[in-house]
């Protein structure tokens, strides 16, 4: 083996709940056990690297996503999931914390990143550590902004916001810096936030109308490698 792309999450950093974007040398940390726990393992990949793989040859390097959006996800608890699932059921669609700010992107945003950054390593192995995929600062939305986009994508979709103090603890405001793996790798964002939006919901709509979901992703990722 000689390159390792480890995929954590942008929940890494200690928030400090301020609009200055993270960069990856900022602390690492977690005030809930899932955010902690990946700050944990992003510890334990810096470890391995630095104490017994560079020194093998295996270039290790982590990944940091942003909030990842994008047909096929049927997990609970995500956002447009629940969005889709409440609307084909007539139901109203639920939301906690509307004025929460994440940096919001496209699946195919990130992993079209880490196979830049895999291949980048493959020839320069000193460029191991850590990177944000995400979009550029200024284009992190609130959960609210991103509802709308899906509903206004959907056609229709009853929407109740809830108080933002309701549940438990949550962010309420993550952005992160790109600029490495702009610079270094050329990566950068090639969908905005509406198209986004509008092409995952775009999926969902024509799974639900019959649509061959395999075929739905091919054709969405042919679209996207077209894009400049």
């Amino acid at each position: 083996m000689r390159v390792a792309v480890m995929v954590t999450t942008d929940k890494v950093y200690h928030n400090r709940e301020w609009h200055y974007p993270y960069r990856e040398d900022e602390a690492l940390g977690g005030h809930d056990p899932y955010s902690a726990s990946k700050a944990a393992s992003e510890l334990v990949i810096a470890s391995y690297r630095d104490a017994f793989l560079a020194e093998q040859g295996v270039a290790v390097a982590s990944a940091r996503a942003g909030n990842v959006i994008g047909g096929g996800d049927w997990s609970e608890d995500r956002l447009l999931p629940d969005a889709v699932r409440a609307w084909q059921a007539g139901r109203v669609l639920e939301i906690r914390r509307p004025e929460a700010i994440r940096p919001w992107q496209h699946v195919l945003e990130p992993l079209s990143g880490y196979m830049a950054l895999a291949q980048q390593l493959w020839a320069r192995p000193e460029l191991a550590g850590a990177y944000n995929f995400g979009p550029v600062p200024n284009q992190a939305a609130t959960v609210r902004e991103v509802v709308e986009l899906a509903r206004s994508a959907y056609g229709s979709g009853q929407v109740s916001y809830q108080d933002d103090s309701a549940g438990p603890h949550e962010a309420g405001c993550l952005t992160l810096e790109v600029a490495k793996a702009r610079v270094t790798l050329g990566v950068k964002p090639r969908l905005d936030l509406a198209r986004s939006v509008r092409d995952t919901l775009d999926w969902y709509r024509a799974q639900h109308q019959g649509a061959d979901a395999r075929a739905l992703c091919e054709a969405q990722i042919a679209a996207f490698e077209a894009l400049p």
